[in-house]
């Protein structure tokens, strides 16, 4: 499994031209699953993201996490982080789980954070979404489970 996550000051994800979740302070999760991938790939991840101190403390240091700061995450499928861009001018997604077993993994991963998060939002699993965000910092971290 691989995350991109970035801090933000607020996202939001549309579906149709609807708002379907927001949040303010926190974490955009957009998380991609590859073959192979297991239900201790999507756990390790989770808990892994929800510890991570990527705010700063009084100091200005990254020395805090969102449930340190009690802030949200929002969590997005995101299929084309598995992309292979070695060779030629148009991503490969041979590596990308195949739909049902990818969204199984994806709800394992969802399922994971609400047990150790209480503010967790997503968008909605194949649906051709809208993603906005005010980066915080700009902070951007790529987590890979493998």
């Amino acid at each position: 499994m691989k995350a991109l996550i970035q801090r933000v000051a607020s996202a939001s994800v549309c579906v149709e031209g609807k708002e379907i979740a927001t949040i303010d302070t926190g974490i955009l999760v957009l998380l991609g699953v590859l073959k192979g991938d297991t239900e201790r790939n999507a756990s390790w991840l989770a808990h892994k993201i929800v510890h991570h101190r990527v705010f700063p403390d009084d100091r200005a240091s990254m020395n805090r996490s969102v449930l340190d700061i009690n802030g949200e995450l929002l969590t997005i499928p995101q299929f084309t982080l598995a992309a292979n861009t070695k060779r030629g001018n148009r991503p490969d997604f041979s590596q990308a789980e195949h739909h049902s077993r990818a969204e199984e993994l994806y709800r394992c991963f969802l399922a994971e954070v609400k047990l150790l998060h209480p503010s967790v939002k997503s968008g909605i699993f194949g649906a051709n979404m809208q993603v906005a965000l005010i980066n915080d910092g700009p902070v951007t971290i790529l987590f890979s489970s493998s």
